[in-house]
């Protein structure tokens, strides 16, 4: 049975050095959907209407992205082999890198394409090229099917550009996850994000800018794709490492472009005033003790097992609590280094925290006078003393 040991409350608390109890204030975003995740601590600041299922625009073409670089990864495509465009490609209207028939594009641009252009004859190109059967509507099979694989539960793609279809749906949530796996999986592509401008082969000198509009507030803004639809909105999945934090956040339904702009900034100024790291204790720092079954000793240390930061409010008195929990007695033989135990943090306004506790050193199983006096113990607490006189050598 998991049990929290409430007696040792005050100990971890103690041995955390956590300050005093604090609660961030709210934010009311104009947004119809939003999800804010500061990544580094795996922590949710704010979830509004973030599983519903929603017109994505072009932020669905992350998962267009997504596969594609994966296929890269994989030795599907190769970054500079090029590509035909389709004549069903290069129909489409909205953002375009203007491509026709006649064009072989390297896979290289396709990506600069789509990620910087918002290009939906790129999206279906990179598409019809990882299909099965070479078309749009096998890919968006692909796409579906992956999408349940990293757990996007809120999604549905019937294509690869996000154009506006009956069935096309994502929540921010979801888009959200898709950003972390493209942060997280692919690291060497993801600076691809930052990157500004892009003049496909010198074709149309006005089609260069990125529209991501949080690129340039000089933020430490790194990505991801902006979307708009007359649907949709306008929305944003935007992200921002500013020192050892990064936070995610993904906003759709707002009115105009320049809406789009402020709510993100208001976001991202919210996000990293109302919250602050901590460093709350170094690798080893021992945080209780857990009673062990036969072992050489009763008794194990449990320590962390990496240094730890937690990610807390900055204004308003509010609570804030730690305990252990582990299922014990813990059972000998422990090896030094094993997961025992679990920290539970909890904060006002901020989901529950778990970090592994491990055994601070190797606990032997005991020897058969161990196994006597547990036996024997065992026996007492069951039967009563009278057990006790019954065993007692020299008696007879």
């Amino acid at each position: 049975m998991i049990r929290p040991i409430s007696a040792l409350m005050f100990a971890v608390l103690t041995a955390l050095n956590l300050p005093s109890p604090v609660a961030a204030q709210g934010f009311d975003t104009a947004a119809t959907a939003a999800w804010v995740y500061d990544e580094t601590t795996g922590s949710v600041l704010l979830a509004k209407n973030a599983d519903t299922p929603l017109p994505p625009a072009s932020m669905s073409k992350l998962m267009t992205i997504y596969l594609a670089f994966e296929a890269v990864a994989d030795g599907r495509l190769q970054i500079d082999q090029t590509l035909p465009v389709s004549e069903h490609a290069m129909s489409f209207d909205g953002s375009s890198m203007f491509l026709n028939t006649n064009d072989r594009v390297s896979v290289d641009d396709l990506l600069h394409g789509v990620i910087i252009l918002s290009g939906n004859d790129a999206a279906v190109v990179l598409a019809e090229a990882l299909s099965p059967d070479g078309t749009e509507t096998g890919f968006a099979t692909m796409m579906n099917e992956r999408a349940r694989q990293l757990g996007m539960n809120n999604s549905h793609f019937v294509n690869a550009s996000g154009w506006p279809a009956v069935g096309h749906l994502m929540s921010v949530h979801d888009l959200g996850i898709l950003a972390d796996h493209i942060i997280t999986d692919f690291p060497t592509f993801y600076p691809l994000f930052g990157e500004t401008e892009f003049l496909f082969d010198g074709r149309v000198p006005s089609n260069t800018r990125n529209r991501n509009p949080i690129l340039t507030m000089n933020v430490g803004a790194d990505g991801l794709k902006t979307g708009h639809t007359q649907e949709a909105g306008y929305g944003l999945v935007g992200s921002v490492k500013q020192g050892e934090r990064r936070i995610i956040f993904v906003i759709t339904g707002l009115a105009s472009d320049e809406a789009r702009r402020d709510e993100s900034e208001r976001i991202i100024n919210w996000a990293f005033r109302q919250y602050a790291l901590r460093d709350m204790g170094d690798a080893g720092t021992r945080l209780a003790e857990a009673p062990v079954w036969m072992g050489e000793s009763p008794r194990v240390g449990l320590t962390l097992a990496e240094d730890l930061q937690v990610l807390l409010p900055s204004i308003v008195t509010g609570s804030m609590e730690a305990s252990v929990v582990y299922q014990g007695p813990v059972q000998a033989p422990v090896t030094k280094g094993e997961q025992l135990a679990e920290l539970v943090i909890t904060r006002d306004g901020l989901p529950e925290m778990r970090v592994p506790l491990v055994a601070e050193s190797d606990v032997a199983e005991g020897g058969f006078m161990v196994k006597l006096q547990t036996a024997v113990k065992v026996l007492i607490e069951k039967f009563g003393p009278s057990v006790e006189a019954e065993a007692a050598p020299g008696d007879a």
